[in-house]
């Protein structure tokens, strides 16, 4: 048997007076079999795609506060504690769990329907009207192979590639192989890092990472030098968590090199002058 519902659409509004805002969760309620449920996301990577900066733990702290008082109203429908009168449509528990401000969620107009199923319709709209759109915006990103191309062709121009072998540096209690090594007197370990990626908490976090991985090292008997081959973001939003993020690396102790995009050639230069002299020694 058919039971009326009505839902409401969850959004993140990031700019009220700009109007920006962005599809997050599906809030559906029925009436008559006492049902109310939410689904939300705690992706934040498409918010960052379309906004500038987007504080991730915040909004999931925000999703979950939500997914929290919409169970208390559920088990307010269910009897354990009392409605002031039984909620008419969603938009009225919605309102009574967040009131209605300027806050970062809002919610829309509420629509209605008939269903057999209260939890399956909650589902197809949420696919509806959340999920067929958060993988529509394709960000391109490059990985650190496609930034250490970059920087192998003048290499290979300047015939030192052949040099380069892996080698594996350690520490006391840590580790890590790497792919493009030479020896001049100490290691010179070459290390492309990718930042072109789809938003600014995976930038900083890739930034620590590393930080962390170098500190470890540096208990290591054999001495080494870093050179970090640097690729920056393509997306001009993200050029604030690329600083931050080479700021951290230069956190690292111990020697190390940063070689940007547009200086591979150079790059390249100072390797075969490096790699010649030890040679000829």
């Amino acid at each position: 048997m058919k039971t009326a519902y009505t839902f409401s659409v969850i959004r993140y509004v990031h700019d009220v007076v700009g109007g920006e805002f962005v599809n997050v969760g599906i809030a559906l309620y029925a009436p008559k079999e006492n049902y109310i449920d939410a689904v939300c996301t705690k992706k934040y990577g498409r918010l960052s795609g379309l906004f500038v900066e987007v504080d991730g733990v915040q909004f999931r702290t925000m999703m979950n506060f939500l997914e929290i008082r919409i169970d208390e109203a559920r088990r307010t429908l269910e009897g354990e504690l009392q409605f002031d009168g039984k909620p008419k449509d969603v938009l009225e528990i919605l309102y009574r769990v967040i009131p209605k401000d300027d806050s970062s969620l809002q919610f829309s107009t509420s629509g209605g329907g008939l269903t057999t199923n209260p939890a399956k319709t909650l589902d197809e709209l949420y696919e509806r009207y959340v999920e067929r759109y958060s993988e529509k915006k394709s960000i391109v990103t490059r990985n650190d192979e496609e930034v250490w191309k970059v920087f192998r062709k003048p290499l290979e121009e300047k015939r030192v590639t052949r040099y380069l072998k892996p080698h594996t540096i350690v520490a006391n209690d840590y580790e890590y192989a790497f792919d493009h090594t030479w020896k001049n007197n100490q290691w010179r370990v070459i290390e492309p890092l990718s930042f072109d990626l789809e938003n600014a908490d995976s930038i900083k976090e890739k930034a620590a990472r590393w930080l962390g991985r170098a500190v470890a090292l540096q208990s290591a008997v054999e001495k080494f030098k870093f050179y970090f081959l640097m690729g920056k973001p393509s997306q001009e939003r993200l050029m604030q968590a690329y600083t931050k993020a080479e700021n951290l690396l230069h956190g690292i102790p111990g020697a190390k090199e940063f070689i940007r995009e547009g200086e591979e050639e150079a790059f390249a230069v100072e390797v075969q002058s490096e790699i010649e002299h030890h040679s000829g020694e």
